[in-house]
């Protein structure tokens, strides 16, 4: 399993954190969400069973802390670990995880090479925004990781290994092979940084989790016409739930209206300064 698994050369703690960090949230019976520092992951107990699914990774220096919520919470065992993309606050703890559980670790085709040492993500980009998070974000780690035996790709059928009933969409623009879960049954979605509710290149508003719909994280967005079209296509589906990796649950006529406001304003809301669409 730990064969040839390394973090890139820049992978390192950073120093940032919100009010939310530590706390645990029950938003269905079997869907669980955690905060570490300013990114969130989600659990998913398996049904007729107290195994369990993680859905991303946290941040750099985060494995233990996962381990220990996962332990609280579930007797049974870890299934496997999907991410909705390979940037570092989703994957920070990815390597020890999957080592320590012994699990498979899936993502999309196109974020295979960010996740096998082949290509790194660009460099953030400071001058999107003026919050202080944008402009810390050139020292967030960008460089690609290598899991080696442990990634696989995502069923091409657009199923997802051991969530049942979520299929995966792909709802690229943030990264190439970015995806958020879908349940139809009852419309929990799993965003990812597809879109975020609160403003995470505020460093006030990161911290204080103010309750904010926002598109993705723009100083890692690198396709703003693609991006705009994944929120589309999540609006689209009216979501009764929305998980998203940064910022708090958001859920109902609260999400939806959201969601309406966000693809009607995307480019007052969520395109940055200096960017326009092709």
């Amino acid at each position: 399993m730990d064969k040839e698994m390394n973090y890139g050369d820049d992978y390192k703690f950073i120093p940032a954190t919100s009010i939310q960090s530590g706390v645990s949230i029950e938003v269905l019976p079997d869907l669980y969400v955690h905060t570490i520092q300013i990114a969130n992951i989600v659990f998913y107990s398996c049904p007729g069973s107290d195994d369990f699914v993680l859905i991303d990774a946290g941040l750099p220096n985060s494995a233990e802390e996962i381990i220990t919520v996962a332990e609280q919470r579930f007797e049974g065992k870890a299934k496997a670990i999907i991410l909705t993309h390979g940037h570092f606050d989703h994957v920070g703890a990815v390597i020890e995880l999957a080592k320590h559980w012994q699990v498979p670790v899936y993502a999309h085709a196109l974020e295979l090479p960010y996740l096998t040492g082949q290509k790194n993500y660009p460099k953030a980009d400071a001058s999107v925004d003026s919050g202080l998070v944008a402009k810390m974000s050139p020292i967030f780690p960008n460089e690609s990781i290598n899991l080696g035996e442990a990634i696989h790709e995502l069923p091409s059928d657009g199923t997802v290994p051991f969530l049942e009933g979520f299929r995966w969409i792909h709802t690229p623009g943030h990264t190439p092979g970015h995806v958020s879960l879908y349940r139809e049954s009852d419309g929990a979605l799993i965003a990812g940084d597809a879109f975020v509710t609160v403003k995470q290149e505020s460093l006030y508003k990161v911290f204080t989790q103010e309750k904010e719909i926002s598109g993705p994280p723009k100083y890692f967005t690198t396709d703003w016409n693609a991006a705009f079209e994944s929120v589309k296509k999540l609006a689209a589906l009216t979501p009764s739930l929305a998980l998203t990796g940064h910022g708090v649950p958001m859920s109902g006529e609260e999400l939806n209206k959201n969601l309406k406001k966000l693809v009607d304003n995307f480019d007052q809301i969520a395109l940055p300064n200096n960017k326009d669409f092709k």
